[in-house]
């Protein structure tokens, strides 16, 4: 059972923004303001810098492959089943694991203004919360995504506010000096700041709940990553000019301490509130998204099949959201999380860099039904600077982390084996391009027809009668010179099969009628013959790599249509010459043509290509 699209615009942004802006706007500043100074306002923009090629390439795959998983989908596809089954470990346990951190972070704020709170009534507060969200995410994505809606709209109406009204009161020499420690400090807290803005991408562990993903998917993920980088360096520059140096270790929040120096203690109220409702929607975003990922693998038999079940009334995946909201409540509870989320970063790391070099194996697979809506711009230059940083950055996170991480491979290395590898049946894009450098015997069509649904389902497509006509058509790659003699040798040898008629009495047909004719765009032929019966419609295609001179004076000819059909078809006939016009008028179509490597390609050309469909009239 599919999931319901759900989610529109408003709710990709929502869902990425209130999975940014947590910790690393309420609490992050205390820790790293000791270390750069006021020029960590330059860190927060360099950091957003550093999330761009992660953000390009998920927008790139998203709209190719909008599936539930996310990185895990498209480093399945992309890298094959060994890689993709610890992509999809790492993946779930990288977010759920910071998404547990976040509401243990409203113990943060909560202490100061309750001092009586002990860890212990913390941890029930978020516990609490959890269960909350499991509810709602089982009730549906648009109950969840609405509540998420109402929060970050409140979140963002406070952070509007503090902005707009702490102009008045700064104190420019709190800026001075603004590196004290020099750039080495602020380039060393870029690092630490970057993760701030990882969960921007998460909503494409979503994506097959979204509405309109071409359009949808790539507009709120942008909208919301500018209006995040704006909130939180202008935020900054705020309370840095409204703190002491001194006061940044004395309080684990300090825009409300910043906001209480001219609102006074409405002021710190207000921005503990925001704070306490950002660490809730990363928390609601986070499990939405990181249920999904159990979906997606369990879904390509890498775990077991009741991750996939899907609620048949609430269209959600009850099981992958209990469990997943289970395992939070348990690192919150049980855990000490700090080392761990040290240990998540690295692993969100790995996978900037593999969901860049899926970017780069998807294209150079040359498969033909890789078609995303939003293509990555610079490749693949911007894919190639994002996987170098992001191992630059691993380095930073230092041995342990890498360590455990390296630990946890292999853990996905041996269930792999034990396993998944013998119930896994998809291809990834990295066989492709070693069948491009082999021979061409051992094509598979797995992963190119799987995109080709994908595309289907991604723009709505509903199949009409020439998509049934087309799907069972016989294709003729004619990659030897030839003549027109010799081209209707070979269509009535086609049709003779189908039809059971005699070739020789189709060849008659053809000198009979001899009505090829060039329609509407060079290098194109179609033409009709019409047999006995009734009932009976085929269709014949044919490629000519060197073209085929009809001897009229004309260019050759590299595409030709060949129907055949009784006298009671004329208007589906009709029909079809309708749609064969509006493929091929697309002024890429011809070259596309002449360079697709295979039958396939051709045929996912044709299946693929924008048109009208009658059932969409």
């Amino acid at each position: 059972m599919k999931l319901k699209k759900d989610i529109g615009f408003w709710g990709v942004f929502c869902l990425a923004t209130g999975t940014m802006i947590s910790s690393g706007l309420f609490v992050l500043p205390v820790i790293v303001y000791p270390k750069a100074g006021p020029a960590v306002i330059v860190a927060y923009f360099l950091s957003a810098l550093l999330m761009i090629p992660a953000m390009l390439s998920k927008l790139e795959l998203a709209t190719a492959m909008p599936k539930s998983g996310g990185d895990y989908f498209f480093i399945h596809r992309s890298l094959g089943a060994l890689v993709g089954t610890f992509a999809g470990f790492a993946s779930w346990y990288s977010l759920s694991l910071k998404s547990a951190f976040a509401l243990l972070g409203i113990g943060l704020i909560l202490e100061p203004i309750f001092f009586e709170a002990s860890p212990q009534l913390i941890k029930l507060f978020s516990v609490l919360v959890v269960l909350l969200f499991t509810g709602l995410n089982i009730l549906g994505v648009k109950v969840s995504s609405f509540f998420q809606s109402v929060l970050v709209i409140i979140i963002l109406v406070i952070l509007i506010y503090f902005i707009a009204s702490g102009f008045d009161h700064l104190d420019i020499h709190r800026y001075v000096p603004f590196k004290p420690h020099g750039w080495q400090s602020v380039f060393t807290v870029v690092g630490m700041i970057f993760i701030s803005y990882g969960g921007l991408t998460k909503i494409a562990s979503v994506a097959s709940e979204i509405k309109n993903p071409k359009i949808n998917i790539p507009a709120g993920m942008i909208m919301s990553f500018i209006v995040t980088t704006i909130l939180y360096v202008f935020s900054l520059f705020i309370v840095v000019g409204l703190l002491e140096p001194g006061e940044f270790g004395q309080t684990f929040n300090p825009l409300g301490l910043g906001a209480s120096r001219y609102l006074g203690e409405f002021g710190f109220w207000m921005l503990s509130v925001a704070a306490i409702l950002a660490f809730v929607t990363t928390g609601n975003a986070g499990l939405l998204s990181s249920s999904r990922i159990p979906l997606a693998m369990s879904e390509d038999n890498l775990i077991p099949s009741m991750f996939a079940k899907v609620n048949m009334r609430f269209q959600t995946p009850v099981i992958s959201i209990v469990i997943t909201s289970l395992f939070m409540i348990s690192v919150i509870v049980f855990l000490d999380l700090e080392e761990l989320v040290k240990v998540a970063s690295t692993m969100m790391l790995i996978l900037f860099a593999l969901v860049n070099v899926s970017v780069i194996l998807m294209r150079e697979s040359k498969i033909s039904s890789y078609k995303p809506s939003f293509k990555a711009p610079l490749y693949p230059w911007i894919q190639v600077s994002g996987i170098i940083v992001y191992l630059l950055l691993i380095i930073k996170m230092g041995v342990l982390p890498f360590f455990i991480t390296l630990i946890f491979f292999v853990v996905s290395l041996l269930w792999y084996y034990i396993y998944s590898k013998s119930r896994n049946l998809k291809e990834s894009a990295l066989l492709h391009i070693v069948e491009r450098i082999t021979s061409k015997e051992i094509r598979s069509l797995v992963l190119p027809n799987e995109l080709r649904d994908i595309l289907f389902e991604r723009d709505e497509i509903v199949e009409d009668k020439f998509d049934s006509l087309f799907k069972k058509a016989n294709f003729i790659d004619v990659v030897k010179k030839t003549d027109k003699k010799g081209l209707y040798r070979l269509i009535a040898k086609a049709f003779s099969k189908k039809f059971k008629i005699p070739s020789d009495d189709i060849l008659s047909l053809f000198k009979h009628e001899d009505n090829f004719d060039s329609i509407t765009h060079e290098g194109l032929a179609i033409s009709n013959i019409v047999i006995e019966g009734k009932a009976k419609f085929d269709m014949v295609v044919l490629r000519s790599r060197y073209g085929i001179d009809f001897e009229n004076g004309e260019a050759p000819i590299h595409i030709i249509f060949a129907l055949a059909g009784t006298k009671d078809q004329r208007n589906f006939f009709l029909q079809t010459l309708i749609t064969i016009a509006q493929i091929v008028l697309n002024e890429e179509f011809i070259k596309n043509w002449k360079k697709a490597t295979s039958i396939e390609d051709l045929k996912h050309m044709i299946l693929l290509a924008e048109r009208i469909r009658k059932s969409q009239i």
